[in-house]
């Protein structure tokens, strides 16, 4: 394994991959060796980003809220890569602002459903192979809300307090196990969930200009994930500097 390349040979799995911090994470990880399956439910933009990265990356067309295409979709990876991933960074994110009363049902449990349901799916799907090989690497990407309740996340912010608890039983279960678990929970980060909201018109929202961008909380998981085997780096929270 090269310096240059520390990831080369491994195989690993980004959700939300189409776009913002799912697409610079597979960017950087197929950049650094891996081969990266990309799985989001935009298929022009898989396309397209495949096309950039090259033979490094191969697209899986999904919408993680349908559980069944879910688990079918994770089914065909040691296919598609050629082996069971070995790195999964659960990224895929839906997120709107309103008032709690203001939001109805739906759109909450469909908030849970990108937010949360879909990451323990993955992992639950994924982690017999990483435990069965005792190397594997979960990353999840939490958000400045999963410590901090802000109004109108009432869906968001439910949501990412439930992933950082669910990284948190898995890190406990796996403790010991050869299997890492990280989460990476960046501040806002500038990406096209914000282009409905327009923070820079918003009072009490972060301007894009002081936003992390998404190429530095790629940064931030590649250190995760090529981190000393013996050492867990168990939560890394980011903050524009």
């Amino acid at each position: 394994m090269s310096t240059a390349r520390p990831l080369a040979g491994r195989l690993a799995l980004v959700t939300g991959a189409s776009r913002g911090i799912g697409a610079a994470v597979a960017r950087r990880l197929a950049l650094s060796g891996a081969r990266v399956a990309l799985l989001a439910r935009n298929a022009d933009a898989l396309a397209a980003l495949v096309a950039e990265i090259g033979e490094g990356a191969v697209a899986l067309v999904c919408d993680v809220r349908d559980t069944g295409a879910l688990s079918r979709a994770l089914d065909s990876l040691p296919e598609l890569l050629g082996g069971a991933p070995g790195i999964v960074v659960n990224n895929a994110g839906a997120f709107f602002v309103a008032p709690a009363r203001d939001t109805s049902v739906d759109a909450f449990a469909a908030t849970l459903a990108v937010n949360l349901t879909a990451p323990f799916a993955v992992v639950r799907a994924l982690l017999p192979a990483m435990s069965a090989s005792r190397l594997g690497h979960v990353v999840t990407i939490g958000s400045i809300a999963d410590r901090m309740a802000f109004p109108g996340n009432a869906a968001y912010a439910a949501s990412k307090y439930g992933l950082r608890a669910l990284h948190e039983v898995l890190r406990a279960e796996l403790k010991a196990s050869g299997v890492r678990v990280s989460l990476v929970s960046p501040g806002p980060v500038d990406t096209d969930l914000w282009n409905s909201i327009d923070p820079d018109q918003q009072a009490g929202f972060t301007p894009r200009s002081e936003m992390l961008s998404p190429e530095s909380v790629a940064e931030a998981v590649h250190w995760v994930v090529t981190s000393p085997a013996g050492v867990n780096v168990d939560e890394l929270r980011l903050s524009r500097s």
